[in-house]
């Protein structure tokens, strides 16, 4: 059985390890194009556009769905 310290030991290290590999932990953008590639990056050129009145609320939530959504395609960019 696994000591009560060594379980926090190895879940503090699985944490740290996890931590580095989420794809949206800072926003990134097509070296060509300059378009924004995760959701992070989508998420704020959509708040950005609304801000703007570039976007409409329909049109951001209907981009943020399509990109970010249960079946974004954008998550693990």
């Amino acid at each position: 059985m696994i000591s009560h310290k060594l379980l926090k030991i190895l879940l503090a290290v699985a944490g740290a390890a996890l931590m580095g590999c989420d794809p949206n932990s800072k926003p990134t953008y097509g070296e060509e194009t300059g378009l924004p590639k995760n959701c992070r990056a989508i998420v704020q050129a959509n708040i950005d556009g609304y801000r703007s009145k570039e976007y409409t609320a329909e049109e951001v939530m209907d981009s943020l769905e399509r990109n970010c959504g249960a079946a974004g395609h954008s998550w693990g960019q």
